[in-house]
C-alpha cells in the first residue's frame, strides 16, 4: 500500500503544474459543463421575497459558524495544554480566514502559525492569542489539528444519510484515527509534510523541522464536539439556500446533510482550488444530482458559495476593525513615560 501511494505521488508530481492544478481544473470544468447544460433552466429560476430573506439568513448563520469555528480552534488549543485568550484567538481566526482564497490555499494557516510563534513578544498581550510564543513544532500542531478535526466531524455525519452503498458506515472510521495511538503519528506526519512545504516556499527556516513523538492528552472529544457544532452551523447556512430555491422536499434532510458533509469535506481536504472552489460544487452535484433536479441544485451550490464568501469577507473586515480598535485602546491606556526634570544648577556644575 505504501509503495502504491509513493508511485501515485510520483506520477502526480510529474504533471505540469502539479496535481492541485489539475484537480482544480477538472472540478471547474465539471461545474462549467453543468452550467452550460442547465443555463436555460437556471435563467428560468427566480427568487421571491421569501427566498431573498432565506439567503440573508444564510449569510447571518454563516457568520455565526465562523465565530463557532474560531471558538472550536480555541478549544483545540486548550486541549493541547495551551491557554488561549478567547477573544484574540477568534479575531485571529476570522482575520486570517479570508486568506484561504489566495493561490496556494495555505496562507490562512501561515498567518496563524506566525501569530502563535510571535505571541507575547511585542508586549501587546491583550491582542495575542497566547501569553507566550510557541516553538515551530507546537505551532504547526496547533494549526493543523483544527482542519483535521473539522474533516473527521463532517465525515461522522455521513451515516445519517443511510447505507449509501457502504459510504455511510465508512464515515465513522476516521473517529478511530483520533485515538492517541494513531493521532500522534498522523499529526507528526502532517506537520513534517507541511513544514517541508513551507520550507520549499521560503516561509520556514531549514533548521526549524519539528521534533517527532508528540504527547497528546487523550482522545480529543471536546474539540471534536466543538468542530461538530461548527459543521452543523455550516450546514444550517446551506439549508437556508436549499429553502430559498424551494427544493427541500425532493429528498430527506438527512440526505441533504450527508451530501453536504461529503462535499464540504472534499472541498476541505482535496488539493484543488483555494477555499475548495469548484471541488465542493462538483462533489455536491455528483452526490445529489441523481436525486435532486440539477438546475436548482446548481443554483443552491452557487448561492451557497456566494453566501459563504460574503460571510468570510464581512468576518475578516470586522475582525480587522476590532483588532485595530483593541490595539488603539491598549496604546491609549498605556502610561506615558515620566518626564525628566532638569537638574539644579549646582548639581550640573
Amino acid at each position: 500500500m505504501r509503495a502504491a501511494a509513493a508511485r501515485l505521488a510520483a506520477l502526480t508530481g510529474q504533471l505540469p503544474g502539479g496535481a492541485r492544478l489539475w484537480v482544480g481544473l477538472a472540478s471547474f470544468g465539471f461545474v462549467l459543463a453543468a452550467l452550460a447544460a442547465n443555463l436555460r433552466a437556471l435563467l428560468q429560476l427566480s427568487l421571491d421575497s421569501q427566498g431573498w430573506w432565506w439567503l440573508l439568513l444564510a449569510v447571518g448563520v454563516s457568520l455565526l459558524s465562523l465565530v463557532a469555528n474560531g471558538l472550536a480552534w480555541g478549544v483545540g488549543l486548550r486541549w493541547l495544554g495551551l491557554r488561549p485568550r478567547w477573544s484574540a484567538t477568534v479575531l485571529l481566526f476570522l482575520a486570517s480566514n479570508l486568506r484561504k482564497y489566495l493561490p496556494g490555499g495555505i496562507w490562512h494557516l501561515v498567518a496563524r502559525l506566525r501569530a502563535l510563534q510571535s505571541s507575547g513578544q511585542d508586549g501587546a498581550a491583550a491582542g495575542d492569542p497566547l501569553p507566550a510564543p510557541l516553538a515551530t513544532g507546537q505551532a504547526l500542531v496547533a494549526v493543523l489539528l483544527d482542519p483535521l478535526l473539522m474533516a473527521v466531524a463532517a465525515l461522522a455525519l455521513l451515516p445519517l444519510g443511510g447505507w449509501q452503498a457502504g459510504l455511510g458506515p465508512l464515515g465513522m472510521l476516521p473517529l478511530l484515527a483520533l485515538a492517541p495511538r494513531w493521532l500522534a503519528p498522523l499529526l507528526d506526519r502532517l506537520e513534517r509534510r507541511r513544514a517541508a512545504q513551507l520550507q520549499r516556499r521560503g516561509l520556514l527556516e531549514p533548521g526549524q523541522i519539528p521534533s517527532p513523538q508528540l504527547r497528546l492528552p487523550g482522545y480529543p472529544l471536546l474539540p471534536l464536539l466543538a468542530e461538530l457544532a461548527f459543521v452543523l452551523l455550516r450546514f444550517a447556512g446551506f439549508a437556508c439556500c436549499v429553502q430559498a430555491f424551494d427544493v427541500a422536499f425532493t429528498i430527506p434532510w438527512s440526505s441533504w446533510l450527508a451530501g453536504f458533509a461529503l462535499a464540504w469535506t472534499a472541498g476541505l481536504v482535496v488539493p484543488g482550488a483555494p477555499g475548495g472552489l469548484g471541488v465542493f460544487e462538483a462533489v455536491l452535484l455528483l452526490r445529489l444530482g441523481v436525486s435532486v433536479p440539477e438546475a436548482p441544485l446548481l443554483a443552491v451550490a452557487l448561492s451557497y458559495r456566494l453566501v459563504t464568501s460574503l460571510a468570510d469577507l464581512v468576518a475578516a473586515g470586522t475582525a480587522r476593525l476590532d483588532g485595530g480598535l483593541l490595539a488603539l485602546a491598549a496604546a491609549s491606556a498605556a502610561p506615558a513615560p515620566a518626564a525628566q526634570t532638569p537638574a539644579p544648577a549646582d548639581e550640573r556644575a
